[in-house]
């Protein structure tokens, strides 16, 4: 049920299954009232046999009728004065006062006592949901250890960190903040804010989320956003906004029993008149009425949504997706078509060493020892990914003895006394390099999605070496399980060059594919998408692909922990750089859908059912209250499945 959700936020602060849910249970003040009315009602039955005078029963019925009664009739009214509308509460309020104006106080209990029920229930779900995702605000520590630019340690409030601030991280803390690492390793549980299972290593430079679980080390962390403004405040913020967000779907629901509620009412006063203006026995077709009244109330139709709604959106936020609303969900369902970026979201977002071939006398470590002493004074994306392969495999980089980055793609440097010169193809051509004996090992690895960078000596190409910005490992698995999801088609987007995007593209087993394209140029291919498909996705990183996430019908952010823009433009946003959780995601839209239908089927069979038998005398009012009030926790029930 939905009151797992606190248990699946904060393990180890909250027990799980029945220990917690019923403690839970008894502390909602609806549910005490409607158990007070239960109890009641048992003492009014039980009061007969014990020999006590019929006029004791009577009196505990009506007050089990008035305990029962009393918030949805409340609210009834509360409806009817302020807003002008006629709702499901007030059916129900009818059908109560009519049935003790006509003595049937022990129906009149019994119809007040189960709806009550079932408006506990779902008031508590609700309740139990909000409260939930609060509590991922206490994963924050309250104190903090702040520590100044003398390493001086002192202990303050957590909403006293500012931007810039220093704080300690101790072993098995959380971190209270958004941050930087600035001193100190470790392994840090990111599942409450990304949904990742498995601890994130950190060192210096690497950021960190708030709420999140430090392991085995110390940190010290610069403060990157203030309580009020870190990536856990924005999570919860967005989760309530979300359960708040209406769907297509609930707000058909809510514009039909506007209309349906004070038909129903007008067609129990037609019953009361015509039937007792025609047999004359007004008493009889007054309780006939308040059962019809009772037997039309649509409450498990109504509720059947929005129950679903909170308990999928709920149980996403814990995974690491961000739905912000019922319609993103239900697009989510419906989806037939997705389109994809490729940089930073099919693949890691940065350069590579993925191919080196010694074309001289160097070996393979050697060379690199040399590519990198030459780059490493460089701050390209290239350089970049060459000094860091060379760190990989733990080869030491000595300093080159000279360094001149040149302009056109290239760099001239002395390391160890040998003159090289490290570029692109292009580059050490117009240098005066013969590469006519390595241009086909170079047109290969282009073939393949690299960039080629020649290392040369002055004697002649040393080396060749292919950088690219490599599929995360997820991306094949991802693509496969959107297929066998049943979408139809699925498409790269990206400004790439098109040898590149194909091959990408063919690694991840996508045939489609879009190269070259500003954004601009996405969102028209979004727009055709559309035209084509209706109900198409498209996933980016939320910041650069605004134009063609805008034009989907729901655009998703990859990898938004921490990323102020993208978690406010996205439609659904994966907390972690994962394609796995788009296949949840849209795995979430689906099963809350057939839920929702489920739902949906049962609420009419059970009005198709006891609307007619109940106008025609068949059920009484008690069979009639029954059923209804099973129904309505038949769906509430199956809808918080999606709790799970």
């Amino acid at each position: 049920m939905a009151g797992d959700l606190a248990d699946d936020l904060a393990p180890g602060e909250v027990p799980s299954g029945a220990d917690a849910l019923l403690p839970a249970l008894w502390r909602s003040r609806e549910v005490r009232w409607s158990a007070a009315s239960g109890l009641l009602i048992v003492v009014g039955y039980l009061a007969g046999p014990l020999g006590a005078p019929g006029a004791v029963s009577t009196v505990l019925f009506m007050v089990a009728a008035v305990v029962g009664a009393r918030f949805f009739a409340a609210e009834a009214i509360e409806e009817l004065v302020t807003e002008r509308e006629i709702g499901i509460e007030l059916l129900m309020t009818v059908a109560a006062v009519v049935a003790g104006a006509l003595g049937a106080w022990s129906e009149a209990a019994a119809l007040a006592f189960l709806y009550s029920i079932s408006e506990s229930l779902e008031e508590f779900t609700e309740d139990r949901t909000r409260d939930a995702i609060a509590k991922l605000l206490d994963l924050a520590p309250r104190r903090v250890t702040v520590v100044d630019a003398h390493g001086t340690e002192r202990e303050v409030d957590v909403d006293e960190v500012a931007v810039g601030d220093r704080f300690l991280v101790r072993p098995g803390q959380n971190v209270a903040t958004d941050g930087v690492v600035i001193e100190g390793t470790s392994a840090v549980d990111e599942a409450a804010v990304t949904g990742e299972s498995i601890p994130v290593d950190k060192v210096v430079g690497d950021k960190v989320f708030a709420g999140t679980a430090n392991g085995h080390g110390a940190l010290v962390v610069e403060a990157t956003a203030t309580s009020a403004t870190n990536t856990l405040a924005r999570v919860v913020e967005l989760v309530t906004e979300a359960q708040e967000s209406k769907g297509q779907g609930q707000q058909f629901m809510e514009r039909f029993t506007g209309v349906y509620s004070p038909a129903v009412l007008a067609a129990g006063a037609l019953i009361l008149v015509a039937g007792g203006a025609l047999t004359g026995d007004w008493g009889d077709w007054a309780l006939r009425a308040a059962t019809v009244l009772v037997a039309a109330a649509p409450c498990a139709l109504v509720i059947s949504i929005p129950v679903t709604y909170v308990a999928a959106m709920g149980r996403s936020s814990r995974s690491g997706v961000l739905i912000k609303g019922g319609v993103y969900l239900e697009e989510l369902g419906r989806l037939r078509a997705v389109a994809l970026d490729k940089t930073g979201t099919l693949t890691r977002g940065k350069p590579e060493l993925t191919e080196l071939h010694p074309t001289g006398t160097f070996p393979d470590n050697e060379l690199l020892a040399l590519a990198a002493a030459a780059e490493r004074r460089s701050e390209h994306p290239i350089a970049r990914a060459i000094v860091t392969a060379a760190d990989r495999r733990g080869i030491s980089v000595p300093d080159p003895d000279s360094f001149t980055a040149a302009v056109g793609g290239g760099v001239h440097a002395t390391v160890g006394g040998i003159d090289v010169t490290i570029g692109s193809p292009s580059y050490l051509t117009g240098q005066g390099h013969d590469l006519s004996g390595i241009n086909e090992l170079i047109e290969r690895l282009e073939a393949a999605g690299n960039t080629t960078v020649v290392l040369a000596g002055p004697d002649g190409p040393l080396g060749v070496l292919g950088v690219a910005d490599t599929l995360r490992p997820q991306a094949t698995a991802a693509i496969a399980e959107l297929r066998r999801l049943g979408i139809e088609h699925i498409v790269m987007l990206t400004g790439d060059n098109p040898r590149t995007a194909a091959a990408i593209a063919a690694e991840a087993g996508i045939d489609d594919i879009g190269a070259g394209l500003s954004p601009e140029d996405k969102a028209a291919r979004i727009r055709d998408l559309v035209e084509r498909y209706d109900h198409v996705a498209m996933l980016g990183d939320g910041i650069n692909d605004a134009p063609p996430l805008a034009a989907a019908s729901v655009g998703i952010a990859m990898g938004t922990a921490g990323s102020d823009i993208a978690l406010e433009t996205a439609d659904v946003a994966l907390m972690a750089d994962d394609l796995a959780k788009l296949t949840t995601a849209i795995r979430t839209g689906w099963r809350t859908r057939r839920i929702v239908t489920q739902n949906l089927a049962l609420s009419l069979v059970i009005l198709a059912i006891l609307v007619p038998t109940a106008l025609f005398g068949i059920i009484a009012l008690p069979v009639a209250v029954l059923a209804h009030e099973l129904s309505e926790l038949a769906v509430i029930l199956n809808g918080t499945r999606m709790a799970r």
